[in-house]
C-alpha cells in the first residue's frame, strides 16, 4: 500500500464538486449561491473532511474556482482532485476529448480556477476510443515532474487504457461509479487494483440522490440542475429503482440502519474501495452523512441489503 492510499483511506469521505456547480450549467445538481457554497466548504472541512473532488465541467469552471477560493489560505490542508477531457465550445456545447493539447489547455486553466500552482490529483476523466490513452498521458507525465501534479488518475476507465496508461506513468487512484445498483466497474478492474496497490474513489456512490432517498416519484428538477435534461437521468430506470429504495428503507428500519448507512457501508466494505465520494448540497446533508459513518452495517446486513435491491 503507498502512502498516497495510506492517506486517502483515512479520510473515507470526499466532497463532490458537481453540488457547488451552482447556476454555472454543465453536469451540477441546482442552484447555489458562491456563499453559501463557500460557507458549505468551510464547514466540511471543519468536520474533517479534506479530499474535495472537482472537474472543469461541473459548472463549466464554477466549481473548481468555488473550491479554490475557499482553500487559497490552507492550500496544504486539502486534497483536491480535478480532471481533463471534458471540455466545452464557446456556445457550451459540450466535448470529450483526451487529445494532448486539450489536456495541456485544460491542466492550465484548472490550475488558474483553482489558484493553485499544483493539483493534489489529476486525472483523465473518461476514456476517449479517437485517442490512445498514452498520449494524454505524457502531458500529465510532464506536468507531474514539473510539479504541477503530485498524483495521476483515471475515471471510468477499462483494463485496457489502464493497462497502456501505466505504460506511461504510475496511476494511483482510479475513480468510477459504484453503489448498491452498480458494481460492474470495481469488479472488472478488482485484479489490477490488487496487483497495482491503486486507489479506488466511489463516484456515484447514492445514485445522484436515489440511494439516499431523496429522489422521489414526483420529484421535479430546476433547470440547472443536470437532472432535468440529461440523457442518462432516464425517468423509467429511475421508477424501478425508487420502488426498490422504498423496500430499502423497510429493511433498514427493520435492522436499524438509514439509507446513508446502508449505501456508504455497502461501498467502504469493499477492501479495495479507499474513498466515497458523496454530493453534499446543504449543511443537513452534511451532518446525516457524517452520522452515517459512525453507524456503518456489517457485511451480513449489507449482503441481504444488494438482495432487496436485486429482487
Amino acid at each position: 500500500m503507498g502512502k498516497l492510499l495510506e492517506k486517502l483511506s483515512e479520510i473515507k469521505i470526499g466532497f463532490g464538486g458537481a453540488a457547488i456547480s451552482g447556476e454555472g450549467g454543465g453536469y451540477g445538481f441546482g442552484s447555489i449561491s458562491e456563499q453559501e457554497s463557500l460557507y458549505l466548504l468551510q464547514a466540511s472541512y471543519d468536520s474533517g473532511i479534506r479530499i474535495f473532488d472537482s472537474a472543469p465541467i461541473y459548472g463549466f469552471g464554477v466549481s473548481e474556482r468555488r473550491i479554490g477560493k475557499a482553500f487559497s489560505k490552507i492550500r496544504d490542508k486539502v486534497f483536491i482532485i480535478t480532471k481533463s477531457g471534458v471540455t466545452w465550445s464557446e456556445n457550451l456545447r459540450v466535448n470529450m476529448s483526451n487529445d494532448p493539447k486539450i489536456a495541456t489547455k485544460m491542466l492550465e486553466q484548472s490550475l488558474r480556477d483553482l489558484n493553485s500552482s499544483y493539483i493534489d490529483l489529476y486525472m483523465i476523466h473518461w476514456p476517449d476510443p479517437k485517442v490512445d490513452i498514452r498520449r494524454p498521458m505524457e502531458v500529465l507525465a510532464r506536468a507531474k515532474h514539473q510539479g504541477k501534479i503530485k498524483h495521476i488518475g483515471l475515471c471510468n476507465t477499462n483494463q485496457v487504457d489502464l493497462q497502456k496508461a501505466m505504460e506511461v506513468e504510475k496511476v494511483e487512484v482510479i475513480q468510477s461509479q459504484l453503489n448498491l445498483f452498480t458494481q460492474e466497474s470495481i469488479e472488472g478492474l478488482s485484479d489490477m487494483l490488487t496487483d497495482h496497490g491503486i486507489s479506488f474513489m466511489s463516484w456515484g456512490s447514492l445514485d445522484k440522490g436515489i440511494l439516499s432517498g431523496r429522489v422521489t416519484k414526483n420529484r421535479t428538477f430546476e433547470r440547472p440542475d443536470a437532472r432535468s435534461f440529461a440523457p442518462w437521468w432516464n425517468k423509467a430506470q429511475n421508477l424501478q429503482k425508487i420502488d426498490k429504495v422504498e423496500k430499502l428503507k423497510l429493511f433498514g428500519d427493520e435492522v436499524g440502519h438509514s439509507l446513508l448507512e446502508l449505501s456508504i457501508g455497502h461501498n467502504l466494505s469493499n477492501p479495495l474501495v479507499s474513498n466515497v465520494l458523496c454530493g453534499i448540497r446543504n449543511l443537513n446533508q452534511l451532518e446525516t452523512i457524517l452520522k452515517a459513518m459512525e453507524n456503518l452495517p456489517n457485511k451480513e446486513i449489507i449482503d441481504k441489503a444488494l438482495e432487496v435491491v436485486s429482487e
